[in-house]
């Protein structure tokens, strides 16, 4: 189960990770209102789809006025958004998020994923973020940071130091890097999640660290003991055939073409 960025943030904000100050809007003029709360002068406006790669679809958008505000609110707002993720049927963007703008010095990638070969949560992380971990592995593959972590024990400071260092972060910033990664894992096992990904994690003009995006996926599976993540669903993000099946107790997944059964063997077709 996905969850929106700010739902994300929300979660990861309780583990001492640092997000820009943000809120919901469903209209125009909440997106401008939000924006007044948040003061300052320059805003950005994010369409919530479950999705990457909104940016490039059109969907993140750097507002300096309530003008601009409710004109990219306007133009979000009931559509349909398109990226490469999406497929051509795109999502609907029925919320916004509107955040703080920061002054970005750099871009990192911190993602954590189930590892099913070693059977562990892995840590991958990236000193060039902003842009997808397939992208960072074609262009970049030695900047790609791969790291385990032993369940029995749970990840150790030193572990979170040694990725902070591998990144080439700041002496100053060594010690809240380390924070951010171990409140990542806590998340990550706390909330039974599947996949946590922070992209771009940015370090501050100010000398900050701070989540500018934030992904969360869920084991389905577990969700029975985590009631509080599973009110975080929006169907209308997920296939309507797999939601009409798994309301029902069934498993299904949703395909194109005329395919009616897959044939998996040991007697289960």
């Amino acid at each position: 189960m996905d969850i929106h960025e700010y739902q994300a943030k929300e979660l990861l904000s309780r583990y001492q990770i640092h997000v820009p100050r943000g809120g919901l809007a469903y209209s125009p003029e909440q997106a401008a209102y939000r924006a007044s709360e948040i003061g300052g002068d320059r805003w950005v406006v994010k369409a919530q789809i479950h999705s990457g790669a909104r940016g490039k679809a059109g969907g993140i958008k750097l507002c300096s006025s309530d003008h601009e505000i409710v004109e990219a609110a306007d133009a979000m707002l009931g559509r349909r958004l398109v990226t490469h993720q999406t497929g051509p049927q795109g999502k609907l963007v029925s919320r916004l998020y509107v955040e703080e703008a920061m002054d970005i010095g750099r871009e990192i990638y911190l993602g954590f994923v189930l590892d099913r070969k070693s059977e562990r949560i892995m840590i991958v992380a990236s000193s060039s973020g902003g842009m997808e971990i397939e992208e960072i592995a074609e262009a970049e593959p030695d900047s790609i940071i791969r790291a385990t972590v032993d369940p029995g024990v749970g990840m150790q400071d030193f572990q979170a130091r040694e990725i902070a260092f591998g990144l080439g972060i700041d002496n100053a910033l060594i010690g809240r890097a380390t924070q951010t990664l171990l409140g990542c894992y806590r998340a990550f096992v706390d909330y039974d999640a599947s996949m946590l990904e922070i992209n771009p994690l940015v370090v501050t003009r100010r000398g900050d660290l701070v989540a500018l995006d934030a992904k969360m996926s869920f084991d389905e599976n577990a969700l029975f003991r985590r009631p509080h993540i599973s009110e975080m669903r929006d169907k209308s993000q997920e296939d309507q055939r797999e939601t009409f099946a798994s309301d029902r107790g069934l498993s299904y997944v949703g395909l194109d073409g005329n395919i009616g059964c897959i044939i998996n063997g040991a007697g289960l077709a």
